[in-house]
């Protein structure tokens, strides 16, 4: 396994859970789990030129007995036609493989009795799952609700990640319960207004996911200019299958850039404070079922 390859799959198991990729016997051969889809590993080698050439899917590795007839064969084909949309030449691609498959496949998860016909129908669709908002946050509301920190009222609370410092960038995140997307409004208006060192942070990502009366579901996120992040921290919280939070996680920028390594970093402290603030078990955290 080369240096570079070996960086990528440490990442992707430390977003997605242990074994997410795992290494086969077959040389350049590794078993894949889509987040979604733990039933079902397919097969994908690595060229030895990887990044420079793409990886190719060769099948499924493991079918598990709930599956239904079809799936695996429908998993393949929808894999590789996202292989073939997010592969850049030279830039590792497993992470957008994984997250862009998990997008589509949302698409018709909920319908258990789709054929493998009507899932390829709907997955060729855009993939878009989220209930209410889930697009960039407005933070307007909260530059203007920076005045005072007396008038935003008692202060969440809060619950701390452990600090990561990765390349001179650091990075915490913190959480907190919500009910409302107001209350949530409120929390991050009121950590920018009394936290100066937060408010200057590089970025704040934020995320949330809110179940409110009869079962009317609200989740959102912001970026605050670090491209795709903030739905990438949703994208997880939703994974850790995780209601009634809001999560924060601020990035002071070191001066070197970390790549796609920086996704892994803001997950991984999003991870640490859910386990915290008691929204999630350890065995959560760790992936495993």
């Amino acid at each position: 396994m080369s240096e570079e390859l070996n960086d990528e799959v440490t990442s992707i198991n430390a977003i997605y859970g242990d074994n997410t990729i795992s290494e086969l016997s077959e040389e350049r051969t590794y078993a894949l789990t889509l987040p979604n889809r733990p039933d079902i590993s397919l097969r994908v080698e690595f060229p030895i030129d990887y990044p420079d050439a793409p990886p190719s899917i060769l099948g499924t590795q493991h079918t598990g007995a709930a599956s239904a007839k079809g799936d695996g064969a429908f998993l393949v084909d929808l894999i590789r036609d996202v292989l073939a949309e997010v592969y850049v030449p030279g830039a590792p691609c497993v992470f957008d493989l994984i997250e862009t498959a998990d997008q589509r496949f949302q698409s018709f998860g909920q319908d258990g009795n789709a054929t493998a016909d009507q899932k390829l129908q709907n997955a060729q669709g855009d993939g878009q799952h989220l209930h209410d908002t889930s697009r960039p946050l407005d933070r307007s509301s909260d530059t203007s609700a920076q005045a005072s920190a007396d008038s935003l009222g008692e202060a969440p609370p809060w619950a701390l990640s452990d600090v990561i410092t990765e390349k001179k960038s650091i990075f915490v995140a913190r959480s907190a319960a919500v009910s409302s997307v107001s209350q949530a409004k409120q929390y991050l208006g009121h950590l920018l207004s009394s936290d100066k060192k937060v408010a200057k942070a590089t970025h704040n990502i934020t995320a949330w996911r809110i179940r409110g009366d009869n079962g009317v579901q609200y989740q959102d996120c912001d970026d605050d200019g670090e491209t795709a992040a903030g739905g990438r921290l949703l994208h997880l919280i939703e994974l850790m299958d995780v209601w009634n939070v809001m999560v924060v996680v601020s990035r002071w920028y070191g001066g070197v850039h970390l790549g796609p390594d920086r996704f892994r970093l803001i997950n991984q402290a999003a991870r640490d404070t859910l386990v915290q603030g008691g929204f999630v078990e350890e065995s959560k955290k760790k992936g495993k079922k």
